[in-house]
């Protein structure tokens, strides 16, 4: 079976900043993987190469060995690190407007998620908290029956209380073959249920292993190893 992600050499570059630098990155499938980083690693900007959303100024990048564009949007399930939906609409007309959109969308997992958290579906985005509207997005993610799920900051807004039940949304609402790549810095709330970790610098991957290695190897946390690599 062909890996998920594959990037090879990829650069992207922003009037004269290098944002990724010559990036080489192969994910398989089935795996939960942590993208992990200190702000302006070059983090979101992979996110949105992998995305389509960007174009690469040097390199190439391969979703299930296709360029990123109409055909990978149908399996690439994106979470933005920033509010996109518009406040007008109600929770249930943003349901089921990914309903049409997207053929993997589960409507059912949809509101049986929005149930568990209590988030009433009449009510318009307008009139929920920044925390609720991220956990409705997440939501109208994780309902998508996707090979790949890009998430950015997903649990970043949210309060403590309801981390374990969006990790476990996260863990649970996924299928055996697809892959989970998470952006965070609340790398001690995510890391029990990381599989592998990718270490960003200044764009560029400094390391790549799985938790089990890095653990036995440095014999201490992802989350310990990651304050002492990037120490201000």
């Amino acid at each position: 079976m062909n890996p998920i992600l594959e990037c090879k050499s990829l650069t992207k570059i922003y009037s004269g900043f290098t944002a990724l630098s010559d990036v080489n990155l192969t994910l398989e499938r089935g795996r939960i993987i942590g993208l992990l980083g200190s702000n302006g690693s070059g983090k979101t900007t992979l996110l949105k190469l992998i995305n389509g959303l960007l174009l690469p100024d040097s390199g190439n990048i391969q979703i299930a060995g296709k360029t990123p564009g109409i055909e990978t949007k149908k399996i690439v399930s994106y979470l933005p690190e920033k509010t996109y939906l518009a406040d007008w609409m109600k929770i249930s007309q943003v349901v089921k407007f990914f309903q049409d959109f997207y053929e993997n969308f589960n409507p059912k997992k949809a509101y049986d998620m929005l149930a568990d958290l209590k988030i009433d579906p009449e009510r318009q985005l307008k009139t929920l908290s920044k925390g609720t509207k991220e956990k409705v997005q997440l939501i109208l993610v994780m309902s998508r029956e996707a090979d790949l799920y890009c998430l950015d900051e997903p649990i970043g807004g949210v309060d403590p209380a309801a981390r374990d039940y969006i990790l476990n949304t996260i863990i649970n609402n996924y299928r055996k073959n697809s892959t989970i790549l998470i952006s965070t810095h609340l790398i001690a709330d995510i890391e029990k249920v990381l599989d592998e970790v990718i270490f960003l610098k200044e764009g560029s991957i400094i390391l790549h292993s799985s938790v089990d290695d890095v653990r036995a190897a440095e014999n201490k946390s992802i989350d310990s190893l990651f304050r002492e690599v990037f120490k201000c």
